[in-house]
């Protein structure tokens, strides 16, 4: 269970790393108003969000409605 959990947690961090990463690329590529690379990198994100709210994971869960804060 201990393992699982680790893996759980890994998982979310990497998920979290991910999109904090794109939220930046993604202001920067809006303030040089890159349209294109604008859209890429939304649907990244929106691929990297997906990902995390899929899980039924409670503690993911509690982690999702901290980003929402």
């Amino acid at each position: 269970m201990i393992a699982q959990d680790e893996d759980s947690y890994s998982f979310v961090n990497d998920l979290l790393r991910k999109i904090r990463i794109r939220e930046a690329q993604l202001k920067t590529a809006q303030e040089a108003n890159l349209v294109y690379v604008t859209e890429g990198l939304e649907n990244q994100l929106l691929e990297l969000q997906r990902q995390l709210s899929d899980s039924h994971d409670p503690q993911i869960q509690s982690l999702m409605s901290l980003l929402d804060d």
